[in-house]
């Protein structure tokens, strides 16, 4: 999460320069933006993010060389509290379920508009999950328990478990703890148990697995 006093610094990774620029150039046009690094392969980009320390990261699926996805997880090594959306022309189910199973904040397809990229990347900033809406329900159709996170959830408190019930509809740290009049710094503390306790990376796959055991409904 960026600091409140400065802008969201932002990387972006992708190979195809024009695409690259415009969306640089798009980003600029936010006061609270800062575009602090761009390169047009994952290994250049890794070395970016781990110079640069950002917030968020906009990374291409398909390049030459190391995949996306292998970007992915390096990044997420290397810069851990990195907040990495994917940002792709892949409709394809199974890279969108691989992506957030390694841990990915968001996965957005390069045909959405501007306006919902940027409102995009302000949510993912402050912890938030974003997906295209055409890839939400396939999302649905390939997430299966039974993959990771399979232990129970009776290994939850009952706060773990009102919290949980809250990421499944897509709240941010900030709107969970207005909603149950905590702290903020105590929902983060609340969700990384959740994650420890569900075997998850991601309060992306917590929210997931969330949804497929009907904590949604019980909000």
């Amino acid at each position: 999460m960026p600091d409140e006093d400065g802008p969201i610094r932002i990387v972006v990774i992708d190979d195809h320069t024009l695409f690259r620029r415009g969306i640089i150039s798009l980003l600029a046009q936010e006061r609270d933006f800062a575009v602090v690094g761009e390169a047009a392969d994952g290994f250049e980009g890794i070395r970016a993010v781990v110079a640069q320390k950002p917030d968020v990261v906009l990374l291409d699926l398909n390049m030459p060389g190391i995949s996306g996805l292998d970007s992915l997880a390096a990044i997420l090594k290397e810069a851990p509290g990195a907040q990495v959306v994917m940002l792709t022309v892949s409709e394809d189910a199974e890279d969108l379920v691989s992506a957030l199973r390694i841990g990915a904040q968001g996965y957005l397809l390069k045909n959405i508009d501007g306006e919902f990229l940027v409102r995009s990347i302000r949510r993912a900033a402050d912890g938030e999950s974003v997906i295209s809406p055409e890839m939400a329900g396939k999302l649905m159709r390939q997430v299966r328990v039974g993959t990771a996170g399979t232990q129970p959830a009776d290994v939850l408190s009952p706060r773990e478990r009102e919290i949980l019930q809250r990421l499944a509809k897509g709240g941010s740290n900030k709107e969970i703890a207005r909603d149950l009049g905590l702290a903020e710094s105590t929902v983060k503390i609340h969700v990384q148990h959740i994650l420890r306790k569900l075997g998850f990376t991601s309060r992306v796959q917590a929210a997931v697995w969330a949804i497929e055991n009907g904590f949604a409904a019980r909000h």
